[in-house]
């Protein structure tokens, strides 16, 4: 799946139709007030049973698969990678440094052992994305939230100190990126949970990370839903 659907099944009669969220269609046999409901669970992200009048229906939503971009193969990344992998994201790591990007470091995991902004270039992140930097290099973490920054990902973190996030936004600045793009940076990195170590660092990361997934998105589309109907 590469965009968002809902397939609709009468079961009664097991007359299907499959809607996407923009796109008009003709409601035929299925009716309009399903096709609201389906659009409704889609942007719920959530499949549901619906009665109608002339009997149940079922509403399948089908995602495109989430994915998490973590780059820097660092202490971090080996406890945040299989915390994502549970939570039912792709999960790649990007790091050009031979060194770190090892497979026995990252048993099961995809490694992309190229410079970041090439490495993204090649994923073309989209809204399903969600990008970490974790090396605390700027010649690693720049290129790739450079990359971040064009892209559609819905979740950009950067790990570093608020003066480490200060000092970057003034490059990113000086590098022609406005206040409306550098606000998506989130750093310092993960929710304030008072985490200390790599492990405990990561778990605040998919936090926030999930946050942004299921409460932020959700009312942005609630907001956006409001003022379209205003």
């Amino acid at each position: 799946v590469k965009e968002p659907v809902a397939l609709i099944t009468l079961l009664d009669s097991g007359i299907q139709m499959i809607v996407h969220a923009d796109k008009e269609i003709q409601h035929g046999e299925i009716g309009e007030k399903l096709v609201t409901a389906a659009r409704l669970a889609l942007a719920n992200d959530r499949s549901t049973m619906v009665e109608t009048g002339s009997g149940h229906a079922f509403i399948h939503v089908l995602m495109p698969p989430l994915r998490l971009y973590i780059i820097g193969a660092v202490h971090i990344a080996q406890y945040l990678a299989p915390m994502a992998t549970l939570a039912g994201y792709e999960v790649s790591v990007v790091d050009p440094r031979r060194a770190f990007a090892t497979d026995e470091r990252f048993p099961s995991i995809n490694m992309i052992k190229e410079w970041p902004d090439r490495a993204l270039a090649q994923l073309r992140p989209d809204q399903y994305s969600a990008i970490v930097a974790l090396t605390h290099d700027p010649k690693l973490d720049e290129p790739a939230l450079k990359a971040a920054l064009t892209s559609d990902a819905f979740y950009i973190g950067a790990l570093g100190s608020r003066q480490t996030q200060t000092n970057r936004r003034e490059r990113l600045a000086q590098a022609g990126f406005g206040e409306e793009a550098l606000t998506r940076i989130r750093g310092p990195v993960g929710l304030n949970l008072g985490a200390k170590s790599p492990a405990e660092i990561a778990v605040a990361i998919m936090a926030e990370i999930t946050q942004v997934l299921r409460q932020d998105r959700t009312t942005q589309r609630k907001d956006a839903k409001d003022t379209k109907a205003s």
